[in-house]
């Protein structure tokens, strides 16, 4: 509404429908209607038109110039009272005194306010004084219902507009962190998926290579080198397709085939297959464990799992020489620890992405997570607690 009709042709609609009222007041006889007679009351009454005109002009500033406007209007209704006063010209006055409460600046208002009011009670007092009886009071009145009523309207209705402008910007504030919030929970989702890609698909890609290598490396590979490298190439192809298949089903939500089963996730149950591929691509593993037999939550297991892989693949990366894996499972926490010999030449590069994930997850359990190179070995250990987790479910 406001593109389709500006602000400037509100003020001038404003302007000319007062004018237009004030000449319908003035035809109707709305002439010296304050005092029977003044300074100037013999004058013709068609001067009365003259403030009204410009009285209907200050209408024109109502937005621009309110204060301005609303000074030239005082002059003008003065110069009107002096000619004796018409209906027309006071009634285009509360409409000046209005908007320039309402567009002006704070002081403005409240300069409006107390003046009005000091010169309503002065009015009273002065028509009471001038009169010499009670009914002068009257004077006071009109003062009131001219200048301190279209004050107090403009006053309310501008502490409204500024109360919903408030609102306006929290609101926006409001939905600029909405959408702030909404890309950070995006870009954090992306960064967990490419951890559980990393997870799932970098050890058995890392897996692959080795073999490969060994293969390729060879002056004159035997038949028996070259199947057994196949043959383990096509099982971390086969378990990491079925690791990419099980986490796809953690994450889809379109509900086609129902939610994925908790038991389907892996858990510490497949710790000797872990080891035993681990053991395939060339790391030799010395497995300590206790407690495995005690029921874990679906959470813990599954971390366990990822944590226990991720470290044995840390430990072909950082370390050489035999890896010393221990699972220990009590009441109150699983504790996991890798160990091995630091590589005399220096760790295989890698992209961090391992590492990070294990502690998210650790972390996510309320656990710990530290690994690093320590006396000559790489070690890793996390501990992962068993009963806050189940606390926290439930």
């Amino acid at each position: 509404m406001t593109a389709r009709w500006p602000s400037w042709r509100t003020d001038l609609a404003i302007s000319l429908v007062s004018f237009a009222g004030g000449l319908v007041l003035y035809a109707a006889g709305g002439w010296r209607m304050f005092f029977g007679a003044s300074l100037w009351s013999g004058a013709p009454h068609g001067v009365l038109l003259v403030p009204m005109t410009v009285m209907a002009g200050c209408c024109l500033l109502r937005r621009l110039a309110p204060g301005a406007a609303e000074a030239i209007g005082l002059v003008a209704l003065a110069a009107d009272t002096l000619l004796g006063g018409s209906l027309g010209t006071a009634l285009i006055f509360t409409q000046v005194v209005y908007d320039a409460c309402v567009y002006g600046r704070p002081w403005l208002w409240r300069a409006n306010l107390y003046g009005w009011v000091a010169a309503s009670v002065l009015a009273a007092a002065g028509g009471v004084v001038a009169s010499g009886s009670w009914r002068g009071v009257v004077l006071g009145l009109v003062v009131a219902l001219v200048a301190v009523l279209p004050t107090v309207t403009g006053i309310s209705v501008r502490q409204y507009r500024d109360q919903a402008r408030v609102q306006r910007l929290r609101a926006e504030e409001t939905a600029r962190l909405a959408a702030w919030e909404r890309r950070q929970a995006v870009a954090d989702e992306r960064a967990r998926m490419a951890r559980e890609l990393h997870d799932v698909v970098a050890n058995q890609l890392g897996a692959i290579a080795i073999h490969a290598t060994a293969v390729l490396s060879a002056a004159d590979p035997s038949p028996q080198l070259v199947r057994q490298a196949v043959t383990q190439i096509r099982e971390s192809s086969v378990s990491g397709l079925a690791e990419m298949r099980r986490m796809i089903g953690l994450l889809r939500e379109d509900g086609d085939t129902g939610p994925a089963d908790p038991a389907t996730r892996p858990g510490l149950a497949s710790l000797p297959q872990l080891v035993a591929q681990a053991r395939a691509d060339g790391l030799a593993v010395e497995l300590r464990t206790g407690g495995l037999d005690r029921a874990l939550p679906v959470s813990v297991d599954f971390a366990a799992h990822r944590i226990v892989r991720e470290s044995l693949a840390n430990a072909w990366k950082h370390g050489a020489g035999a890896a010393v894996l221990r699972v220990d499972v009590d009441a109150d926490r699983v504790l996991i620890e890798t160990a091995n010999a630091l590589r005399p030449d220096g760790s295989t590069p890698g992209s961090g992405h391992g590492l990070i994930g294990m502690r998210e997850r650790a972390a996510l359990l309320g656990g710990t997570l530290t690994a690093g190179p320590e006396d000559g070995h790489w070690r890793l250990r996390a501990s992962l607690p068993v009963r806050h987790t189940q606390e926290a479910a439930v």
